[in-house]
């Protein structure tokens, strides 16, 4: 149930970031501020990583480096890099192909298609990658979900005055971008490295990378009081503190699942739209959060009852091991289903 929560409260700490852009530096360019967002977020992972590994060490003594976690992030194979390049290149491309979506499609339209398209695009990979049926409640979850998101996207269309093709592709583009960075993280965490580690390294490139491009595109903004606090909020909240809570969720879940707890982030979005910009609310955008909700409740409840079947020793086993393992239906691996029947 904690690594479900902890997905969550990171969804509802990415679903800020458009209301903090409204409020504290609406007329600055999405590009400079997505640069400004990895910049400092991904900064700060990284040096989280570096701590948590240091703290680690002193933990454990001596042995500390002899562990896969330290082991492998101060010395990554081949395989790694290429894991850790990939998943820093999805970062990197989902700000802009997010942004040009909103651009061409609008706001509304361009947001739900990126997040709508990317659970079901990770599973799909997921899938493919793993010959592995990610399960049926994400199934069912999944679905439900995008049936509320092409609600809301249908309500904002009108809004927006039409999705044209180049937005809806770059809104696509961006949720594929979500999928790659996602099952790259997951993939380093199944050979044995540490959430934070993950994290830290992936967004900390990424992070690195992003800083010549803030420069570039303009970081006057960051210098008044409102622009400073967009900045260490979209940073420090809906970057680092956020996917902190998401690689904790995503070493013990699948991608597949994790991706579709997200969809809580435009859910939030629009909640703090009504709730704090005064946004107004069309009878099918109601419509489309409401069922958009259930998708969510579905998949929570699923992983929930899943979980619950095993014995105490097995879901301990599971809450340790959780970055390979899950069940079929809600994210854990089907050897430890196989394993509880075989203790019975």
């Amino acid at each position: 149930m904690v690594p479900l929560l902890l997905v969550l409260l990171a969804a509802v700490c990415f679903g800020t970031t458009g209301t903090a852009q409204a409020l504290g530096a609406p007329e600055v360019s999405a590009f400079s501020l997505g640069s400004a967002r990895l910049a400092i977020g991904g900064t700060l992972l990284g040096a989280w990583a570096l701590f948590a590994v240091r703290h680690r060490r002193g933990a454990r003594g001596t042995t500390a480096k002899f562990t896969p976690d330290a082991a492998r992030l101060r010395r990554p194979n081949r395989a790694h890099l290429g894991l850790i390049s990939l998943g820093a290149l999805g970062v990197l491309l989902y700000q802009p192909l997010f942004f040009a979506g909103t651009a061409g499609s609008g706001v509304a339209v361009g947001t739900v298609l990126a997040l709508g398209s990317a659970p079901v695009l990770t599973g799909l990979l997921q899938w493919a990658l793993e010959r592995r049926f990610p399960g049926l409640s994400w199934g069912v979850a999944t679905a439900i979900a995008v049936l509320g998101v092409a609600l809301i996207a249908a309500a904002g269309a009108g809004d927006a005055g039409g999705a044209n093709l180049a937005g809806i592709a770059a809104s696509i583009g961006a949720g594929a971008s979500y999928s790659v960075y996602t099952l790259s993280a997951k993939a380093l965490m199944n050979r044995g490295w540490s959430a934070d580690g993950t994290m830290g390294v992936v967004f900390g490139v990424a992070g690195i990378v992003s800083v010549p491009l803030l420069l570039a595109s303009g970081a006057e903004w960051m210098l008044t009081p409102a622009g400073l606090a967009t900045a260490a909020w979209l940073g420090v909240v809906t970057t680092t503190i956020a996917y902190l809570c998401f690689g904790a969720g995503l070493a013990k879940l699948q991608a597949a699942t994790v991706s579709t707890l997200t969809l809580a982030e435009p859910l939030t979005a629009s909640i703090l739209g009504l709730l704090v910009l005064r946004e107004q609310l069309a009878g099918l955008e109601a419509l489309g959060l409401i069922v958009l909700a259930a998708g969510i409740v579905v998949l929570v409840l699923g992983s929930t009852a899943a979980f619950q079947r095993f014995s105490p020793a097995t879901k301990m086993r599971l809450a340790v091991n959780g970055a390979t393992t899950g069940t079929a239906a809600a994210g854990i691996h089907p050897d430890a289903d196989s394993a509880e029947r075989q203790q019975r």
